[in-house]
């Protein structure tokens, strides 16, 4: 899926030696997704690890939830034990040279805090956090405290977080109805200690799909047309998924969003003539529509 203006080498990730005893250790680098199963297949961590293969990242997982949804509505959600997601992060990082690590839905406070200890003891490295507190339908996936939990624990130690305009508007109390407001937020989030930070304003409205990028303090502004669609269900995970690929093979935080939103433009646009469920229906990650 990747075009070769905007893919690192194949030849760096397929020759890159990473993590503990690396001097033995010769293949694909390896990111990590913290996060929900979708049964629809189109978000959470099958839609990350598709992301990660597109980029030829070896991707492995730590399952928070296990969720019964489709492309209409999500019907139910169990949460894994905490215990079990942090031992699943241990069986990973103990074994296989992790370069890059993402969150998605952690579905637990406690979770969140479990997660942001690994965090803060370094055990995650290039993190990314994807802050999912709703579903696409408006439900709630975390408990009240959730985003406190956030804000106060897991953010500070994120290289990358990536909010949408909802997720923004609950971590950081501000309204968002314009740019200039998703500028206040990412900068706002910035102030956690976060190395980047990127509003997504795709359910802005208008022409455009504006992104907000906080960057070290400087504020970029990534807009490309709006593509008109009804697939567009994971496209928050694919973007985040797409960034920590490109931090697993080597890419500076900037660049790596940068890139990120060329790749999710793209698999949206691949999708475009998909039906797929009743709903809102999955992108074309792998670039199928390129064949």
């Amino acid at each position: 899926m990747l075009s070769t203006d905007r893919a690192l080498s194949a030849d760096r990730a397929s020759s890159a030696e990473r993590g503990p005893g690396s001097e033995s250790r010769r293949g694909p680098a390896v990111a990590l997704t913290i996060a929900g199963s979708d049964s629809g297949g189109g978000a959470g961590l099958q839609a990350d690890l598709r992301t990660f293969a597109a980029h030829r990242v070896f991707g492995t997982c730590a399952v928070t939830a296990i969720t019964a949804q489709h492309t209409s509505a999500v019907l139910a959600v169990e949460p894994i034990d905490p215990r079990l997601v942090d031992l699943q992060i241990t069986a990973v990082l103990d074994d296989l040279p992790v370069a890059a690590v993402k969150t998605g839905m952690l579905a637990t406070t406690e979770t969140v805090r479990s997660v942001a200890r690994r965090a803060a003891a370094g055990d995650l490295p290039h993190l990314v956090v994807d802050p999912v507190l709703f579903a696409s339908t408006g439900r709630p996936l975390l408990e009240s405290e959730g985003p406190r939990t956030y804000v106060d624990e897991l953010i500070p130690h994120a290289l990358v977080v990536t909010p949408n305009l909802r997720e923004a508007q609950a971590l950081t109390g501000i309204g968002i109805d314009n740019v200039e407001h998703m500028i206040d937020a990412a900068k706002k989030l910035a102030d956690l200690g976060a190395t980047t930070v990127v509003v997504k304003g795709g359910h802005l409205g208008g022409d455009s799909a504006p992104d907000v990028v906080v960057h070290e303090g400087e504020v970029t502004l990534l807009e490309v047309a709006r593509i008109e669609t009804v697939n567009d269900h994971g496209t928050g995970c694919t973007l985040s998924a797409s960034i920590a690929a490109q931090l697993a093979l080597g890419e500076e935080p900037s660049g790596a969003v940068r890139n990120a939103k060329n790749y999710v433009t793209d698999a949206i646009r691949g999708a475009v003539d998909w039906s797929l469920g009743s709903g809102r229906g999955p992108l074309d990650q792998l670039g199928w529509s390129l064949d």
